[in-house]
């Protein structure tokens, strides 16, 4: 049974920020509620109510919405109008396909003055002779009944003849109270033989199971399958001849039609949790404690070892608008177990890692999952300290040559360790005798004379040059 909750009132109010006090106007149509209750209670300003398509047996609770002026309250259970005599704002009440069989219910509408359209289509005190002469004699108010406008000599006929045709009506209404009283005890009838039938349906699947026919449920475990595809085959017979079986439309049958989609909705519902239950679960150890390699979901992963930083990382496929919220990752010192939707990524590490110290990343473009473990031990291996040496030794030649480098970017040069030739001196200096501005270091000229001891100077040979 779906009754009306403060949940469900303010989930049907998003246009009001959920905001239930000051709500205006609201729509429970299509809920399967059975009972109208608590809407006068918390939503005080309501205007306009939409009901329809409900299983409402009685319009109630509804008496306190002083400001409401359309009530939709179509294709529910409802038998009388009644209880909306505090409702003084009311102006449109729609009342389409229901079961309002007392026609003079409507009496109680003479209170709502404000009251301008009325709708009874589908309900069978419309198939009543007199029918619109009597409600347009008794609702002065009412300026359109059923879509179609009342015009004033339509109104001046019905109240010359509103004694003949309220007398018509109440025996009508006679009739059809008794007919509605054999359709509620047939409908009993009927909902008695069907809760019969599903009791033995119990006690005979019950005692199936009990201790002294256990040797008998062995015996038929064999032919469990033809069982089912039997009470298959059962099933869909009695699904067949529900439907097919003639019933009046009455509350009755309506309420049990909704019941019985509602049991067969619920059984399909189970079928598919005992199914989903009996899925074999995944083996990712074996009963030796071996660890097994898993690719359940079926992703492309690679594995690198990254000597440089001792770690081992795992690149994961993972599909690229996944939620982070389905990956569940486990890493153990010697395999890795990602839970992608419920289905595991299980790998085996070719060494043993440190758990606490590994960390995971989704990368944001691809979607990939990116896990580095870093390795439990470092490098003990004599050939690997070897290594490790020249490496040492690598990283010394490099730094010398980054300084070399240094050096030559800065293109200085160090007289002590580069030597460069002198273009001034290309040529030996000589002595020049004479005037003018070609007179280089006399006292050089010194030197070279007293180097050249038996050199004679004849003032009468002219220079050479």
């Amino acid at each position: 049974m779906v009754r009306i909750t403060e949940d469900l009132v303010r989930r049907r109010a998003e246009h009001n920020n959920c905001e239930i006090f000051s709500l205006e106007e609201i729509s429970l149509h299509q809920q399967d509620i059975e009972k109208l209750e608590y809407l006068d209670k918390w939503c005080r300003d309501l205007k306009i109510l939409y009901l329809q398509n409900n299983l409402i047996p009685k319009i109630e609770n509804v008496g306190k919405l002083k400001k409401l002026e359309y009530l939709n309250v179509a294709l529910n259970n409802i038998e009388r109008i009644e209880n909306l005599e505090g409702c003084e704002e009311l102006r449109k009440l729609d009342l389409t396909a229901n079961f309002i069989g007392e026609l003079s219910s409507i009496e109680a509408l003479k209170h709502n003055i404000h009251l301008k359209e009325l709708f009874l289509v589908g309900n069978p005190c419309t198939e009543f002779e007199g029918y619109r002469q009597f409600v347009v004699a008794t609702l002065h108010q009412l300026k359109c009944l059923d879509s179609k406008q009342i015009e004033r000599s339509e109104r001046i006929q019905a109240l010359q003849n509103y004694p003949e045709v309220k007398k018509k009506i109440r025996e009508q209404e006679q009739a059809y109270l008794l007919k509605r009283a054999r359709e509620k005890e047939e409908a009993q009838r009927r909902m008695q033989k069907r809760r019969d039938k599903k009791q033995n349906q119990m006690e005979s699947k019950h005692g199936f199971d009990r201790p002294d026919c256990l040797q008998e449920k062995e015996k038929h475990q064999a032919e469990r399958g033809e069982e089912q595809e039997s009470q298959r085959t059962v099933e869909d017979d009695e699904d067949k001849r529900f439907w097919e079986e003639p019933t009046p439309y009455t509350p009755e049958s309506r309420l049990e039609t909704h019941r019985y989609m509602e049991e067969k909705r619920r059984a399909k519902e189970n079928v598919r949790e005992s199914k989903k239950k009996e899925k074999p679960l995944w083996t990712l150890v074996t009963a030796e404690g071996k660890v097994l390699n898993v690719n359940a979901p079926k992703l492309h992963f690679s594995l690198k070892d990254d000597e440089e930083n001792n770690q081992i990382i795992l690149d994961l496929a993972v599909y690229r608008h996944l939620d982070t919220s389905l990956l569940d990752i486990d890493v153990q010192p010697t395999y890795v177990r990602v839970m992608v939707k419920g289905k595991p990524f299980q790998l085996v590490l070719p060494e043993e890692v440190k758990p606490d110290s590994s960390s995971a990343k989704r990368s944001q473009t691809t979607g990939h999952l990116v896990i580095s473990m870093p390795k439990a031990k470092e490098i003990i291996l004599p050939q690997q300290k070897v290594a490790t040496s020249v490496k040492h030794s690598d990283c010394n030649t490099l730094q010398k040559n980054a300084r070399r480098n240094r050096q030559v970017e800065k293109l200085e040069v160090d007289p002590s360790k580069y030597s460069f030739p002198d273009i001034t001196k290309i040529i030996q200096e000589k002595e020049r005798i004479g005037l003018g501005p070609i007179k280089l270091q006399p006292e050089k000229t010194t030197e070279t004379k007293n180097s050249y001891v038996d050199f004679e100077n004849n003032k009468d040979v002219p220079p050479l040059i």
